[in-house]
């Protein structure tokens, strides 16, 4: 990882990042690249909340990852707090290059330093290569999701 850089979101790097969201079937209809006023403001409010980790990966200058971490702490499993691993994009140009590997690997390190005892993601069902990519890396589909759309 001494090539990769891993560091917060700032407002600059947002074209970028939201580029990235939009690059694929489920992301291009839900983003709007074209406005970046929801973005923004988004932006500041994940800066306020201790508990929210919006990172990019940089590699000669270059963003060419990203992921939002969100720690929550609980009563359950005697008072455990647990991560969220969301919204992980790689540039088109650099799937296949193990970058994944390493930003998932960076989100795992930053859950163990602030004591969570469990990290948990979710993927769309369409995302067949992602789920096997996330059992490589040693999740489980331990557990079947819901969403209830507002």
């Amino acid at each position: 990882m001494a090539d990769l850089e891993i560091r917060p979101v700032v407002a600059a790097d947002l074209p970028e990042v939201v580029g990235m969201l939009a690059d694929d079937p489920l992301g291009a209809e839900r983003e709007s690249p074209d406005d970046m006023a929801p973005y923004l403001a988004a932006l500041e409010r994940l800066a306020e909340d201790p508990n929210q980790c919006l990172v990019v990966a940089v590699r000669e200058e270059r963003i060419v990852g990203t992921l939002q971490l969100t720690f929550i702490p609980g009563l359950s499993r005697r008072g455990a707090t647990r991560s969220i691993i969301e919204a992980v994009r790689i540039h088109r140009d650099e799937r296949g290059s193990g970058l994944g590997t390493q930003l998932i690997e960076w989100a795992l390190d930053e859950s163990r330093r602030r004591d969570c005892q469990l990290v948990q993601l979710t993927s769309d069902t369409s995302r067949t290569d992602a789920h096997r990519f996330y059992e490589r890396l040693g999740f489980s589909a331990s557990h079947v999701g819901f969403k209830f759309q507002l």
